[in-house]
Order: C-alpha cells, then sequence, then structure tokens
C-alpha cells in the first residue's frame, strides 16, 4: 500500500511538472509521438526477431554519442533525435523496447517507427516479417493511449496529448515499391492517391485519440539517392521515380489542407523536404556539402550495390556527404533538415514552421 501511495505521488509530480513546464528551461512541449519508416526509426526493429531492415551494427552509429550503432540507420543521430534536441526533450525510445508497467513509460513520447515501414498493408503479421507497417503502429499508439489515460486520467491525458507533436515520416517505400514494379497497372496519380487516403483515415484515428498538432514530413527526391542513381546509367537521379514522389508530395499537401477543414482544432506544419534536399543537390558547396552521390558507407558504384555493413568501406569525413548509404541522410544533412523546418520560410515549411506550431 505504501508504494502504491508512493508511485501514485512520484506521478504526479512528474504529470504536474510536465504540464506546467512546457516552454520553460528549453523544454517546449510535453512529448513526441513519431510515425514512420527507416527514416525516424530509432531501434524499433532490433526487436524484430526476423527483421532484414536492421542498423544494429557498425558502422552504423559510428558518430552517435555512444559511438555505437542503435537500430538508427545514421552515422549518428537523426531527424526525430535532432528534433528532440531542438524541444528540449529526451529521444522518443523504440515502442517495444519500454516496459509498460513503468507508470512514466510514455510521459515524453514514443516512437513506432519501423525500417522497411510503408503506407499500404504490405504485412499481416509485422512482428514476425521485416516491419511495422503504419496500421500497426497506429494499433501500438491506441496501447499508448488507454495506458496515459489510466495513467493521468482523462482529462489530464487530453490535456498531454493536445500539446505533443505527432510526427510523420512516411511513404517512401510506398514509392520505391512502385518503381521495382514492372508492370504498374495502377496509375501512379490513383497510387499516390490511394496512399494519402489510407495516411488520411489513419491520421484521422489519432485524432479521435487525442493528437491535434501534426508535423506532416513530404519526401526527398527519392530517384537521387545512391541506390536509385545506379539504376541510371549516366547515374543521374530517376526522374521517373522524382515525379512519382512530387505527385505524392503534392497529394500529401492537399491531404493535409483538407484534414485541417474537417478537423477545426488540428493544427499541422508541412515540411517541403523536396525542394530542401533538391536544394543541396544542386548546389551542394552553399549547403556545406562536397558530395551528393555517393553514399559514405556501402561497397560497389556510388557504394550503393551493397548496404552499409561490418565489412563496407566508409568515409572518414561525414560532414561533408548528403548520404550515409545508399537511402539515408548522414547526421550532417538531417541537421540541416530540421534546422530548417523548424524555424524556416514557407517555402520549406508552412503554412506554420515547426516553433510556430508549438506554440499554437
Amino acid at each position: 500500500m505504501a508504494e502504491f501511495v508512493y508511485r501514485s505521488v512520484i506521478l504526479f509530480v512528474l504529470v504536474f511538472l510536465i504540464l506546467q513546464s512546457s516552454g520553460s528551461h528549453g523544454q517546449m512541449l510535453p512529448a513526441i509521438f513519431v510515425f514512420g519508416d527507416s527514416f525516424v526509426d530509432v531501434g524499433n526493429n532490433n526487436y524484430l526477431p526476423l527483421s532484414l531492415a536492421k542498423a544494429n551494427f557498425p558502422h552504423n552509429g559510428i558518430d552517435f554519442p555512444s559511438r555505437k550503432a542503435t537500430g538508427r540507420f545514421s552515422n549518428g543521430k537523426n531527424i526525430v533525435d535532432l528534433l528532440a534536441e531542438k524541444v528540449g526533450l529526451p529521444s522518443p525510445p523504440p515502442y517495444l523496447s519500454i516496459d509498460s508497467d513503468s507508470s512514466t513509460s510514455y510521459l515524453w513520447g514514443v516512437s513506432f517507427a519501423s525500417g522497411g515501414a510503408a503506407i499500404f498493408n504490405t504485412t499481416s503479421n509485422p512482428l514476425n516479417t521485416q516491419s511495422i507497417p503504419l496500421w500497426q503502429q497506429v494499433e501500438y499508439y491506441l496501447k499508448v493511449h488507454d495506458h496515459l489515460t489510466k495513467q493521468l486520467g482523462s482529462a489530464h491525458a487530453q490535456k498531454h496529448l493536445s500539446k505533443s507533436l505527432f510526427f510523420i515520416v512516411i511513404g517512401s517505400n510506398d514509392i520505391l515499391a512502385y518503381s521495382r514494379s514492372i508492370n504498374q497497372n495502377i496509375p501512379p496519380k490513383k497510387y499516390v492517391n490511394q496512399m494519402t487516403t489510407l495516411l488520411k483515415a489513419k491520421l484521422k484515428i489519432l485524432h479521435t485519440h487525442g493528437a491535434r498538432k501534426f508535423m506532416v514530413v513530404g519526401l526527398p527526391p527519392v530517384g537521387c539517392c545512391p541506390a536509385q542513381r545506379i539504376q541510371n546509367e549516366t547515374r543521374g537521379c530517376r526522374e521517373d521515380t522524382n515525379t512519382w514522389t512530387v505527385m505524392y508530395n503534392e497529394a500529401l499537401e492537399s491531404m493535409s489542407k483538407e484534414l485541417k477543414s474537417e478537423l477545426k482544432d488540428m493544427s499541422y506544419s508541412y515540411s517541403h523536404t523536396y525542394p530542401l534536399i533538391h536544394g543541396f543537390i544542386q548546389d551542394p558547396a552553399s549547403n556545406g556539402f562536397k558530395e551528393v552521390k555517393t553514399a559514405c558507407c556501402g561497397l560497389g558504384n556510388l557504394n550503393a550495390q551493397f548496404p552499409c555493413l561490418p565489412t563496407s568501406t566508409h568515409c572518414s569525413n561525414r560532414t561533408d556527404h548528403l548520404f550515409w548509404d545508399l537511402y539515408h541522410p548522414t547526421e550532417a544533412a538531417s541537421r540541416r533538415f530540421i534546422d530548417n523546418v523548424f524555424d524556416g520560410p514557407p517555402q520549406y515549411t508552412s503554412p506554420v514552421n515547426v516553433r510556430q506550431l508549438i506554440a499554437l
């Protein structure tokens, strides 16, 4: 009985401090909840026994504070870590790593993101295959919502979630799957509209369960990653893949506007990732890069014929490379991205930037 009372008092104090101190002492919001793919995976795939999409081995993590691989597809921190730094929070831990019996398990947020995840339901049993698809990530969030409601009470949980940031980064794997399809039976416009229709339905579920502030991230020029370039004899970007990416981004931005018109208490910041990253590629020197085609870590042409493995070579200067491996950005590229969308102008983030979204 005494232990129960003690834990209850501790929980009450923590919740009070989180709700009251948001915005002070460097903490700008209570929590970050992350949904997405390998761009924002902080280690969930480490807990999937049969996953083929893992980054829990060298040379991944070579520039992470611990100098060890954590499951992030990066030489160091990814955009989730860097966003958390900006708002004064610890990085959201991977959902599959958390002991849900802990009274403070989810108070500062959690990441459901998974390498290889897609919007479309590509698997019926994600725990025994390659990734956690979007639908399963949302199901996991519903469990977190129930946990927080029980721990904080309905009113406090709603206040906590309404001030939190819901970070959405997904769609690249759906576009890559379309680019690999020999017979693209579905016209690209219809395909991307199906993607955003399904995503919209999932975001509505999150809204029903407390989400009010969404950071929706558009896709970068997917056809310019090293894995796509090596499919082009000139080693240029795959323009068909980029065309489909632009189509998706246009549909994604339009869907975000529609969602805002339907859900009056919902706010969002849409990151115009494509023009931002395309600018890095077109003018590397002005953006602090020297190499924007070749992966830092890998083997073969453009270091992109094999992924970043312990036997792969890796560049000595990761700060001047745009790409860490055949798909993912370096920490330096991720930091420049976050810097631009957090305080950036409308050309990179609209209708408000992330700082403005948090302040609403």
